[in-house]
């Protein structure tokens, strides 16, 4: 009778026609029937899984800088430091997802790149958001995405507003540090550029880490946040290398060639320029 009864309760627990399910939470049927090859290739599963995959890292990494954003404009710096430690993290995991892809054969990349169309990498939103979002802005970019008027209007709101980094000297400006107004008066929709008066501030806190500290340890999430991105950049650039050598790129960009160049950017020079001054 135990048995009996003692089965009957795990049949009820384990009946979930009337509770959701784990794939119901998850929408698993929507997302595991969403790769379509093209070919009969068998390698081609490979190359859609991996960028589906890097597509959902990175939206979860979006919704990590926007919070950020906010926490710094707020000035509540832990868990602005919080969210950008888990967006190193993330990167980290793309850094690997490239070892799965590298294990694709220049051969076997021939046998499905003419199903690729003018499809390319080139064209992600998500990946140009989080490059506007670090302060990596180029305007000319946009064009690659006017087809998708909701999409273009996204990333030039994205293109207009202060980048993670200018949120963080804004901060430093708050603190009490002198910023030059030109430097907080900006045009956000350039690039990037090193300032005397910013340096001279982040040198500040890092002579005297003890009297700056949440200053401190955000200028040291941004520092890893670059070393993560520069890694993941790396690892795409020799797994494209890799893979297809010194070939223009599916949507007509210089592949390789393009993606050396993108290498020398820096995010966040101040930071990495006062280690010298030190």
């Amino acid at each position: 009778m135990e048995n009996k009864d003692g089965n009957a309760w795990h049949n009820a627990r384990m009946d979930f026609s009337k509770r959701m399910s784990y794939g119901d939470y998850l929408a698993l049927e929507q997302v595991l029937q969403a790769q379509h090859p093209r070919s009969d290739d068998h390698n081609e599963m490979l190359f859609i899984v991996q960028h589906q995959t890097s597509e959902l890292w990175m939206k979860l990494m979006l919704h990590e800088l926007h919070a950020a954003i906010v926490q710094l404009q707020a000035g509540d710096l832990p868990p602005a430091c919080k969210m950008l430690a888990r967006v190193a993290r993330i990167m980290e995991q793309l850094v690997h997802a490239w070892d799965v892809l590298g294990t694709m054969t220049p051969t076997e990349y021939s046998a499905i790149r003419p199903y690729l169309g003018q499809s390319s990498g080139f064209q992600s939103h998500q990946y140009r958001e989080i490059e506007f979002i670090l302060g990596n802005k180029n305007e000319a970019l946009l064009q690659v995405h006017a087809t998708v008027p909701e999409v273009h209007a996204r990333l030039a709101s994205i293109l207009r507003a202060p980048s993670l980094y200018d949120e963080a000297i804004r901060y430093l400006a708050r603190s009490g540090f002198a910023i030059a107004a030109e430097r907080l008066e900006r045009d956000c929709r350039q690039p990037t550029c090193s300032d005397s008066s910013v340096e001279a501030a982040w040198l500040a806190v890092y002579r005297n880490p003890a009297a700056h500290w949440g200053l401190y340890e955000l200028a040291e999430k941004l520092v890893d946040l670059e070393g993560a991105f520069r890694l993941w950049r790396f690892r795409h650039v020799t797994t494209v290398e890799r893979i297809i050598g010194f070939k223009t790129g599916t949507g007509g960009t210089a592949g390789v060639s393009y993606l050396k160049k993108m290498l020398e950017t820096v995010l966040f020079p101040e930071l990495m320029s006062l280690r010298t001054a030190l």
